[in-house]
């Protein structure tokens, strides 16, 4: 048979069902599943999430809404999903497929209702003030992969702290490199919180020394810019007109 002959009958509505959906039959129990193709099929397909109640899960799927709470809870504790509160309609539950078992390149968006997890990581980072100043797809994935191992929250943010303490002692000592420009810059100082946590208190100082140390380099960038100013002044002072004839 000629598979490149074949034809949809309706060619919207349609979603990629590959390895993903393989994995999940074979983990989910059968309303597990059930739910599952549901949510995926509703899902947006540039960010795999999709936003409703547990009663319009109950009545799309003829099920009880106690039955359905149950298999929502099953396809979080199995990791095929993330679901929290939806933040614009408490309402609604905010589901969004985690990326084993969604078959299209995820393009993540603000808009997206970030979980606290994230969202609080995310506001760590930003304001280092020792970045590039963007917190992108990538560190969202890196964010989650975080929370999908159970890693705390506060480790993450300590790391975080430890990392930007780090780079501006490192730039201030005269060793220049480029802004920090992702969330896995950290992952190896993750890795040492994890073995190693801060003691108890070291936290509320690690957080008024990256600020001390961030205003002391930026005091010493303005000095060198008033110094690099200066002198370019003192230059064109001393230097003749263009057309004056030098003798």
């Amino acid at each position: 048979m000629n598979l490149s002959a074949c034809r949809l009958k309706n060619p919207k509505g349609w979603l990629a069902a590959g390895d993903g959906f393989r994995r999940a039959l074979q983990l989910l129990s059968d309303p597990g599943f059930k739910l599952f193709a549901h949510l995926s099929l509703q899902a947006c397909r540039a960010t795999g999430c999709a936003r409703m109640t547990a009663d319009d899960l109950a009545k799309a799927l003829n099920k009880s809404k106690e039955a359905i709470e149950i298999t929502i809870d099953e396809l979080r504790r199995k990791g095929v999903c993330s679901v929290r509160p939806a933040a614009k309609h408490p309402s609604r539950m905010a589901f969004m497929i985690c990326d084993e078992y969604w078959p299209y390149e995820r393009e993540f968006h603000i808009e997206m209702e970030l979980g606290e997890y994230v969202a609080a990581i995310r506001e760590c980072f930003l304001a280092l003030e020792c970045t590039a100043g963007k917190f992108g797809g990538g560190d969202i994935r890196k964010t989650m992969e975080f929370e999908k191992r159970g890693i705390p929250l506060e480790i993450v943010q300590d790391a975080l702290i430890t990392g930007a303490c780090r780079k501006f002692t490192s730039w201030l000592d005269g060793h220049m490199s480029a802004p920090i420009g992702s969330l896995a810059y950290f992952e190896d100082i993750v890795l040492e919180m994890e073995c190693h946590p801060l003691p108890s208190g070291y936290r509320e100082y690690l957080n008024m020394q990256v600020k001390k140390l961030a205003l002391t380099w930026k005091q010493q960038l303005l000095m060198k810019q008033q110094a690099e100013s200066l002198n370019a002044e003192n230059i064109d002072f001393k230097s003749p007109p263009k057309n004056e004839m030098i003798l």
